[in-house]
């Protein structure tokens, strides 16, 4: 059956104008993305196929465009809008960082991180550098792959951090596999980092673990070093 067809209050466009985005479900969200169906499935059924496929809205967004495009009315015009609305909710969260104090909007932090993080494949460090207003300056992918001391220089990131003017930074990276657990490799990259840039007055605020639907603050676990 079409979507024109139903009660008025049921139609994804009708309910979001009436009670807001927050009040759709995420197949709803979905459907009015897609815009239309399938033969035999409104966009809503697409929808909740695709849900289905993937497992979340997460996976699905980080699906890459041979996988999408084995789902019937699926291809890669569909793959490139998804890419689009993933990249611009990255640089909106990043305004919203950028435009105030990081510290005082820590959620903005998180949002950030997950949009980033959560649905790739590999491993990834990120550095969010910022001055000494706790603004941030710029945010860096450091490495990617399997991450340890002998991947992440902290040499190098100390040389970023100089060219950047940073007097602050925040580090994170992603566990693809799941869970937040630091390992003890993570630990003592933590650790090396904080050394490496106390020598030259910058301060480590924080590395967070990002994994699918949850992420770990080392400063809320007292998991950070010294950094002062």
């Amino acid at each position: 059956m079409s979507i024109k067809t139903w009660p008025e209050d049921d139609r994804p466009r009708e309910k979001l104008l009436a009670k807001g985005a927050a009040a759709l479900s995420d197949a709803e969200l979905l459907a009015i993305f897609l815009r239309v169906g399938v033969r035999g499935k409104s966009a809503v059924d697409l929808a909740r196929l695709l849900l289905a496929e993937f497992g979340s809205l997460q996976r699905l967004f980080g699906a890459d465009a041979a996988r999408l495009s084995k789902v019937t009315g699926m291809g890669p015009a569909k793959y490139v809008q998804l890419q689009a609305v993933m990249e611009m909710s990255r640089r909106a969260l990043a305004e919203t960082m950028a435009e105030s104090d990081v510290l005082a909007s820590p959620q903005a932090v998180r949002d950030f991180l997950r949009i980033q993080l959560q649905s790739l494949g590999h491993e990834v460090f990120l550095g969010i550098f910022l001055n000494a207003r706790n603004e941030v300056i710029s945010s860096d992918t450091l490495a990617q792959g399997t991450l340890t001391q002998t991947s992440v220089y902290p040499r190098e990131i100390v040389k970023r951090a100089l060219t950047h003017n940073a007097a602050a930074v925040i580090f994170a990276h992603n566990h693809p596999s799941g869970g937040t657990e630091p390992s003890q490799a993570d630990r003592h990259l933590t650790r090396a980092l904080v050394d490496a840039l106390k020598t030259i007055d910058i301060r480590v605020l924080d590395h967070f673990v990002v994994a699918p639907g949850r992420i770990l603050s080392f400063a809320e676990q007292g998991l950070m070093p010294y950094s002062t």
